[in-house]
């Protein structure tokens, strides 16, 4: 493929007219007129399709080789007009029909295009840049949700595409033009090769993408690592005319000549010396396989030589996406090459769910060439690799949070609630991650500092066996709940754990070090203390057997509480049963759950006690239901009967 492309190019039916998606337009006219902040990005994900486009066509031709025999050496090629004003990057990849065209540049079909410009738009709303416009626009985003290509309106006020598909005959072209108004224009066009041709027409005032100089250096900036020769169109200027020495007169004026010269090192990064890469390059690959503007947090680049060779780069990143949340099915973060081809993004074989965030690649020396998804989960060089993998991003994190604690709290910040997942998911790594875990504590909350499992350990007391922890959703519900009452009195360190997936994550989680885990809102609570409220063998007071008359069913029992120096009530659970919050949270869901009856515990020495001890028939039922009602909510339940709850503390209220 080269410069004559277009002219070379000859239609053969008239075009036809579309509209855009309503997604595409929306996108279309965000990027028009928000993002200005790093334009040159445009220049990045037009490359990187190409680099696409280029992996694409290398893999099929394993299976067909065909498809590369008219131009065995896959490319990439830049040439900017000044004259005209043009911009142009072709590839000589896989190519698009028609049908792919309209549906891969006319409709976005990724689930996450709403999520993106709703975050677009309210990114648009704040603010203005330095530059005095308003609503600037996060360029990350593009990346992140594949609309790469309609970047190019950044800069164009017009766009061609051209492209034919490989195997396909020259009359099976297509030509598709945009202005990016709305609509776009779509006809067939009898093409000389296959690829496909961006051609940008640019606005007025970005002539700077013209000039090659500028060219090298964002292709040297953003797309060094591309694993294809980018070359770039260069005019050299004849030399001049020189005198005839015989006869005194000049030579004829020589024509300047035209070099496609690459500029780009056009070898995987992988697949170089550790030492020979700068960690320039490392951070500049990291954003072209993510899309990310910023640099990852830290990396491991590891060759296996051996019964098996490959090699692995691994990346963490620093900032979640914004559909990270919703990917936990959908995870493209670990791409697999075999023998430098690229296979496929093959995350779930390579990686387990609760390391999705990882990014990078593995390329393997072992695999088949053809290797499919089936494949992968049935050979048994994949597991060993997937081991190899897992064991090298946990080293990772722990190298991270041993010698540099603050780009360890920005990846806990963003990706603890995730690795969490591997306590439960991962038996075999049980210890590593829970290592890696932190928490909120009862000793650092007011400072907002965090704490591992370990440094718990280290400062337990001398005769403390059990790490305390609660559940709760929130940190508010969590540092001010009723339990923790006995606990501060006496000095004991509680782990305050408030998100969503910690009650899960503890149902599995019942030991670490040796050590029992255990929430001081269940079970007995035995802090070595010889002392207790009442004894064993004392008769059950009658306050409580009041209260149990009045709440029936709804609780298991009532019983004086060793937990309590200052409420009146707590809810007690089983060790083993589900707290309310995550019991709330899953009947929500329509999940159905078997009863589960709390014990109440009350502060004999409270005095809304006494009052309940004082009170008389009439206002019993008012007292015994409110102290159950407040300990409901404070342990982050639901009242089936607010109503009943606001009118009833509004009786007790007038009454005293």
């Amino acid at each position: 493929m080269n410069a004559e492309t277009m002219t070379e190019a000859t239609h053969n039916n008239a075009t036809e007219q579309h509209a855009f998606q309503a997604e595409v337009q929306e996108v279309l006219n965000l990027m028009t007129h928000s993002l200005y902040s790093n334009k040159e990005i445009f220049l990045r994900e037009l490359i990187s399709n190409a680099s696409d486009a280029c992996d694409k066509l290398r893999f099929e031709a394993l299976s067909d080789d065909s498809l590369l025999a008219d131009d065995p050496e896959l490319r990439i090629e830049i040439e900017a007009d000044e004259e005209k004003r043009l911009l142009i990057i072709r590839d000589n990849g896989i190519g698009m029909s028609r049908d792919e065209v309209i549906e891969n540049i006319g409709t976005i079909a990724r689930s996450g295009t709403r999520r993106y410009l709703e975050q677009m738009k309210a990114q648009r709303s704040q603010g203005k840049s330095e530059d005095g416009k308003t609503g600037a626009v996060d360029e990350n985003l593009i990346g992140q949700f594949g609309v790469g290509f309609y970047s190019s309106f950044i800069v164009a006020d017009s766009v061609t595409l051209l492209s034919r598909k490989a195997g396909a005959e020259a009359g099976e072209g297509v030509r598709w033009l945009s202005s990016g108004d709305g609509t776009y224009e779509i006809g067939d066009l009898e093409l000389p090769r296959r690829g496909t041709e961006v051609i940008l027409h640019l606005k007025e005032g970005e002539d700077e993408f013209l000039q090659n100089w500028t060219l090298r250096s964002l292709v040297s900036r953003y797309s060094d690592h591309i694993g294809f020769p980018i070359r770039l169109k260069e005019v050299v200027p004849a030399e001049p005319p020189a005198e005839d020495a015989e006869d005194g007169n000049e030579a004829q004026a020589q024509e300047p000549t035209i070099e496609w010269n690459t500029i780009n090192q056009a070898s995987a990064l992988w697949t170089r010396a550790k030492q020979d890469i700068e960690d320039e390059e490392y951070t500049a690959f990291y954003q072209h396989l993510t899309h990310d503007n910023d640099a990852p947090l830290a990396w491991a680049h590891n060759t296996v030589e051996g019964a098996q060779n490959y090699t692995s780069l691994l990346y963490l990143p620093g900032t979640a996406p914004l559909d990270f949340m919703m990917q936990r099915d959908e995870r493209n973060g670990l791409k697999l090459y075999v023998k430098r081809v690229f296979i496929m993004d093959a995350a779930e074989q390579l990686l387990p769910h609760y390391l999705r965030f990882m990014r990078g690649v593995v390329d393997s020396d072992d695999l088949p060439l053809n290797v499919s998804r089936e494949l992968l989960q049935e050979d048994d060089n994949v597991g060993k690799i997937r081991a190899a993998v897992v064991k090298r991003s946990l080293d990772l994190l722990g190298k991270l949070a041993n010698t540099q604690e603050k780009k360890f709290a920005t990846f806990w910040s963003q990706f603890g609630t995730v690795l969490k997942e591997g306590v439960v998911e991962d038996m075999t790594n049980r210890e590593k991650v829970a290592k890696l875990l932190r928490f909120t504590s009862t000793a650092d909350v007011d400072a907002g500092d965090v704490v591992s499992l370990e440094d718990y350990v280290a400062r337990m007391k001398d005769d403390q066996e059990t790490l305390w922890y609660i559940t709760a959703d929130g940190l508010n519900a969590a540092k001010n709940s009723p339990h923790l009452e006995l606990f501060r009195k006496e000095g004991v360190e509680v782990l305050l754990m408030h998100e969503r997936i910690d009650e899960w994550m503890m149902g599995y989680f019942p030991e670490f070090e040796g050590k029992k885990l255990q929430s001081v809102a269940k079970g007995n609570v035995d802090l070595g203390k010889e002392d207790t409220p009442e004894d064993a063998d004392e008769e059950t007071p009658e306050v409580l057997t009041r209260i149990k008359a009045v709440l029936g069913e709804s609780v298991e029992d009532v019983r004086a509480s060793k937990r309590l120096t200052d409420s009146a009530s707590c809810l007690v659970l089983p060790e083993h049963e589900m707290a309310l919050h995550l019991r709330r949270m899953l009947e929500q869901a329509g999940q159905e759950l078997p009863d589960s009856k709390p014990v109440l515990e009350v502060n004999l020495d409270h005095p809304l006690l006494k009052k309940l001890e004082a009170a008389g028939e009439g206002d019993l039922d008012d007292w015994a239901q409110t102290v159950y009602e407040q300990a409901v909510l404070a342990e982050g339940g639901q009242l089936d009967d607010p109503a009943s709850f606001v009118a009833r503390m509004n009786r007790l209220i007038l009454a005293g």
